[in-house]
């Protein structure tokens, strides 16, 4: 019989590769699995290229098993080379801490940690690959890992071609012993990950077979693209953030409800967890009505990682900007020094609307910035301190400006 949690990812298109699906399916019928997700601690916050497997584990949790959540304490010091053409900059002990510390903050948000038997715990790969020498990892790991095997990984193909380093070398092989230890310690024999990282991960279901004559799994999942196909991500310099504080409730509201009419029925599925009937319904919605059913997906993701109140505050404002309500306290707004009048470039740039100078002009040229609801066709137009000014980029975007 197929396990209730499998056909729950298979239905909303949440899997992308098993190594033993028939395998999976009976060990997750036989009782409860644990599993753990690894992220490397490279910012304080996950982002939108993070959601899918953020939904998987929190699907994973919701049918009685329990995860477990890896920051890379240790492999975030070495650097993934994955969909990487140059290494990863090195970080500091304090932004390791600080950004494992946001990451565990985010998560809170998916999944229910604690003591209970099926709640989450989060590990820190670094606590026990710190006490392992370089020589005793050698002489333990060495031989479980051929260089055919690792050269023909498509990470580190990319990557030979720019001049990999011998540090990004051993990520693959400090991964697969994570797998294993995590095996020993909490019996956990399933690993969740991006497609990206199928190549990691299955080294690790090697090791623990060739270590502990045992059978371990792997499940991955889909990476998620934005219009121009480029993966979503820090990296890409394309990133939607989950925390408040990076990206607003606001700002992540928007970015699902100017979904294209193509990827709707997609993301119902896979960030939110509406029943596939009623997504079904929604998908059936053309022309102006599926607009509709973009104010619902973005209203299901925003309440998933910023709780129901943000998620409804999020959508008054979108109202009361664009069907003519009242509401427009969950705008973003930034507070900004101004005593005499700025011209409007200088005064956009300090906003942080747009990042540069030239970019104001090219958007003024084009038509898209518009100022208290007035377009601005004039770069050199000036503007006048006043309590509250609203700034506003093409159609969807806004950002309230209160003078100081």
């Amino acid at each position: 019989m197929k396990n209730e949690f499998l056909r729950e990812l298979e239905s909303r298109g949440l899997i992308y590769q098993a190594s033993d699906i028939d395998g999976l399916n009976d060990v997750l019928n036989a009782g409860s699995v644990t599993a753990y997700l690894g992220m490397d601690p490279t910012a304080d916050s996950i982002h939108v290229g993070h959601l899918v497997p953020a939904m998987i584990i929190r699907w994973f949790q919701k049918y009685g098993n329990k995860p477990i959540m890896l920051v890379g304490g240790a492999t975030g010091r070495i650097g993934d080379p994955s969909n990487r053409n140059s290494d990863r900059p090195m970080m500091s002990d304090k932004q390791i801490k600080d950004n494992s510390a946001g990451l565990r903050r985010c998560y809170e948000q998916f999944i229910k940690f604690g003591d209970g038997s099926t709640d989450a715990i989060m590990v820190d790969n670094y606590d026990w690959q710190k006490k392992i020498s370089h020589i005793d990892f050698l002489r333990e790991f060495g031989t479980a890992f051929t260089m055919s095997q690792m050269l023909a990984m498509e990470s580190v193909k990319m990557r030979l071609a720019s001049g990999m380093s011998f540090l990004e070398f051993n990520y693959m092989p400090i991964q697969a012993s994570d797998f294993l230890h995590l095996f020993d310690t909490y019996g956990c024999n399933l690993q969740l990950c991006g497609a990206d990282q199928w190549g990691n991960s299955v080294a690790g279901i090697s090791l623990i077979r060739q270590k502990r004559q045992k059978e371990s799994f792997v499940l991955s999942c889909p990476l998620i693209t934005d219009a121009n196909g480029v993966k979503i991500g820090k990296s890409a310099g394309n990133a939607v953030w989950v925390r408040a504080d990076r990206t607003s409730p606001y700002d992540y509201y928007q970015y699902f409800r100017n979904t294209m009419d193509s990827d709707v029925e997609k993301f119902l599925k896979i960030f939110t967890e509406l029943p596939l009937a009623e997504i079904a319904k929604l998908a059936k919605l053309r022309d102006s009505e599926i607009n509709e059913a973009k104010k619902i997906l973005a209203f299901e993701v925003t309440k998933i990682a910023h709780g129901e109140d943000a998620a409804t505050a999020a959508a008054d404002a979108a109202a009361a900007l664009f069907a003519g309500g009242s509401d427009t306290g969950s705008i973003p707004t930034k507070e900004l020094e101004m005593s005499a009048d700025m011209g409007i470039v200088d005064f956009v740039v300090a906003s942080g609307l747009l990042p540069s100078k030239s970019e104001v002009r090219r958007t003024i040229e084009q038509g898209g910035l518009i100022l208290d609801g007035k377009k601005i066709t004039d770069v050199n137009a000036m503007v006048s301190p006043a309590e509250s000014i609203m700034l506003q980029k093409g159609k969807k975007t806004f950002l309230k400006i209160l003078v100081k």
